[in-house]
């Protein structure tokens, strides 16, 4: 027979590569500290209960505690023979106390166990993504503020369009993890919700205090449906899609940073600490760091299929498929960390060349809306304001003359409205200035909207 700890009707053991493709011990290791967390609280609901004798809840919370203190040190060393946490830690505190160990798992099954193991797991690591999140806002606020007036090309399909600013375009990526934050703010309340006293799906003939064991583990809710409770994962998809959209934004924000500090533009330069060199090209300075992080977004995204393909046709309650969430969580909590934080410190760190912006909205003709804009407040309509600004435009692409070199007699001839004053409005920093709608790009409004941010990281702490 079998010696698994649920190896009673088994006559027949399996072959040591089977035990081995079976196993979940070498990733779910990482939940032994809210495997022993969950224990106590729930061991802790067995003695108040009467469920099991108070000396015996006593023996086995001395058991989990010397548990936990060897797992701090260290000292615990897992099997693939027992093959997942709660069977590891389960044995070990059976060679601790004796067979009083076996109480601890009345009550309990080891599917509403890992369930609640994972949501301690992510509801403790959530604050830790919401912090690196605030901590990159505060980067993106404090560099906004410093470059509200530094003016540079904004872009539409790659090409120049108009006039923006640096912190301007700084604070849109504040906007983009501001709602990253939000989004993890949210899955905490999914989070904040304990499976524990589902049992294996049907809930339990004991009489248990679920109520307790929550407020002992810190949960703001219990699963009121004990299917619920064992099958679903939504929470951790939940995590995965707010991870892969973080990615997607940092993914986004590392393509620029990688164009804008080639030779081409040269509107960046990395400091030393997030860059690279070449074994054979001795001038290069590669932007190696946004692009690993652009490349691990892709990791990400397939974490989050997996689960979603994994989870698609389980149906009701545990199967052993859902095995299959806790590594691509665990892997995108250590990528998207990671990756905020890289951010932080490589946009913390990079130089700036304002001079270099400024000048590359010289002569690109991303001044043309404001000609156009000028003609409709004289009372040309728009389209037809559009119409003789892009044939101007062809003219300048063709004389290779910009629109503000042109002499006012040329433009008049397009346009007899215009006047002298048209030369000051076709200033980049007229351009940017100009914008003050709310959520334009005018210097005015940045300073105004960096003083948002500043409120709203606040709140965060």
């Amino acid at each position: 027979m079998t010696d698994k700890l649920w190896g009673g009707r088994f006559t027949q053991k399996a072959a040591a590569w089977v035990d081995k493709f079976g196993a979940s011990i070498g990733f779910d290791q990482a939940m032994a500290h809210e495997d022993l967390e969950g224990s106590l609280a729930h061991v802790a609901m067995l003695g108040k209960t009467g469920i099991i004798p108070q000396k015996d809840a006593d023996a086995i919370t001395d058991g989990l505690h010397q548990l936990q203190q060897k797992l701090d040190a260290g000292e615990l060393h897992f099997t693939i023979a027992n093959e997942d946490i709660h069977l590891n830690l389960e044995s070990m505190l059976t060679d601790l106390i004796g067979p009083v160990a076996g109480k601890l798992h009345t009550a309990r099954s080891r599917n509403d166990q890992v369930a609640t193991d994972l949501h301690l797991w992510l509801k403790h690591r959530l604050p830790e993504i919401k912090s690196a999140i605030s901590d990159l806002q505060s980067v993106l606020v404090e560099k906004a503020d410093e470059h509200a007036g530094t003016i540079m090309p904004g872009y539409t399909h790659m090409q120049h369009a108009q006039p923006i600013t640096y912190g301007h375009y700084l604070l849109a990526y504040f906007e983009m993890f501001q709602r990253d934050y939000e989004r993890f703010e949210f899955n905490q309340k999914h989070t904040d919700i304990l499976p524990l006293g589902a049992a294996a799906l049907a809930g339990t003939t004991f009489p248990i205090d679920r109520e307790f064991v929550a407020e002992q583990l810190g949960f703001d809710a219990v699963y009121h449906n004990s299917l619920d409770a064992v099958s679903d994962r939504d929470f951790a998809l939940e995590f995965l899609s707010n991870a892969a959209i973080l990615m997607q934004h940092l993914s986004r924000l590392a393509e620029e940073l990688i164009l804008w500090c080639t030779y081409e533009f040269n509107y960046i330069e990395m400091s030393d600490a997030f860059s690279t060199g070449s074994s054979i090209m001795p001038q290069k300075k590669n932007a190696d760091f946004a692009e690993l992080t652009r490349g691990k977004t892709g990791r990400v995204y397939g974490a989050l299929m997996g689960l979603l393909t994994t989870m698609k046709a389980i149906p009701l309650a545990y199967n052993k498929d859902m095995q299959e969430d806790k590594e691509p969580i665990f892997d995108a909590f250590d990528t998207i960390l990671g990756s905020v934080h890289i951010f932080s410190g490589m946009i913390e760190s990079l130089t700036v060349h304002p001079e270099k912006m400024h000048d590359a909205t010289i002569n690109d003709f991303s001044n043309a809306t404001e000609l156009a804009d000028y003609l409709a407040t004289k009372g040309v309509p728009f389209r037809q304001a559009h119409e003789i600004v892009g044939e101007l435009v062809l003219k300048g692409i063709q004389t290779k003359t910009s629109l503000q070199d042109m002499p006012l007699a040329e433009l008049q001839q397009a346009a007899p409205q215009i006047e002298e004053d048209v030369y000051t409005e076709l200033s980049s920093e007229a351009a940017v200035n100009r914008r003050t709608s709310l959520g334009g790009t005018a210097v005015s409004n940045v300073k105004k909207e960096v003083k948002r941010a500043q409120g709203i990281l606040a709140q965060h702490a």
